[in-house]
């Protein structure tokens, strides 16, 4: 691969493990080549619910797998004791039909919290079919909401409004961008603690994250000071192909220890979740999918310092 300046070393810095750490090395060369830890089994969550943690899933790229992350790292973190919100902030809806609600019947989503006074959060959040896991829904109404919120004041905060009534009742709140950079995804950045970025193992993906790493740091200096990249995420990736091993090997080369461990291969599995409305991690509990997703949600708690 040409173009070796593409991807300096961004500006942002992605938190590192406590200093103490508790990781493991396990003597075993992980998918991303370098030592994989062992990471421990996650704490029960202190008695006493804090703010929640709030994690946007961002790429401006469109099908590099933050629906599917969004909606098997918070069935993960359930399985941890976390009660967790996901927050469905595209316009098509994937992450409601991901887990069983059709956007087409929804008599109210996150559109009129949005834009609307007169209806609370509860009167909109869904539950799933995982005890613990809950849906702000959303559908092709949320696509009006961009030019909307043009005319509004503080219009970047809106989401952050909405999520701040919540934050006393989960543990974690995972939000799933649409793929834009737009004026909906500035928002869920503003209200965001940290931002995930999950990113296809293919050369087209990898470009884009440079002008998603410049918007980042855009937010961070001029609306959130206090966004953090929690992480990069390897997603789709087959270690058959010499493509997705030379994506990934740069990945790492770019961005170091900011890149998870975890990696997410491509499997049938998760096309067969979506049919069934429900997370790998209830519909196939023992797949490797499943583990990475687990996996991920121990480095997520480890990372986030929840």
């Amino acid at each position: 691969m040409a173009d070796d300046g593409l991807f300096e070393k961004p500006e942002f810095q992605v938190p590192d493990a406590p200093v103490e750490s508790t990781l493991v090395d396990t003597g075993v060369i992980g998918p991303t080549g370098r030592p994989l830890p062992e990471f421990p089994e996650p704490e029960p969550p202190a008695p006493g619910r804090k703010r929640a943690v709030v994690i946007s899933m961002c790429n401006q790229k469109g099908g590099v797998g933050k629906t599917t992350t969004a909606i098997n790292l918070g069935a993960a973190l359930v399985e941890t004791g976390r009660k967790v919100l996901l927050v469905d902030f595209d316009p098509q809806g994937s992450l409601s039909v991901g887990l069983g609600v059709n956007p087409h019947t929804l008599e109210r989503s996150i559109y009129n919290l949005l834009l609307s006074r007169e209806y609370e959060p509860q009167d909109v959040i869904t539950e799933s079919t995982v005890p613990g896991l809950d849906i702000l829904p959303s559908n092709i109404d949320l696509s009006a909401a961009e030019v909307q919120l043009v005319s509004e004041v503080a219009r970047e905060q809106t989401l952050q409004r909405v999520l701040n009534k919540l934050r006393s009742s989960y543990d974690y709140i995972l939000i799933d961008c649409a793929p834009s950079l737009g004026l909906l995804t500035i928002n869920a950045l503003t209200a965001s603690d940290y931002v995930l970025i999950p990113l296809e193992c293919e050369f087209f993906a990898l470009r884009g994250v440079a002008l998603l790493t410049d918007t980042i740091s855009k937010v961070q200096d001029r609306l959130n000071p206090d966004l953090e990249v929690v992480g990069i995420l390897g997603t789709m990736y087959d270690a058959r192909t010499l493509h997705s091993r030379e994506v990934l090997e740069r990945v790492v080369q770019a961005f170091g220890d900011d890149v998870f461990h975890t990696v997410i291969r491509r499997t049938i599995k998760f096309p067969e979740t979506t049919v069934a409305g429900e997370p790998i991690t209830t519909y196939a509990t023992a797949s490797p999918g499943a583990d990475a997703y687990r996996q991920l949600a121990r480095e997520v708690l480890l990372r986030s310092a929840e």
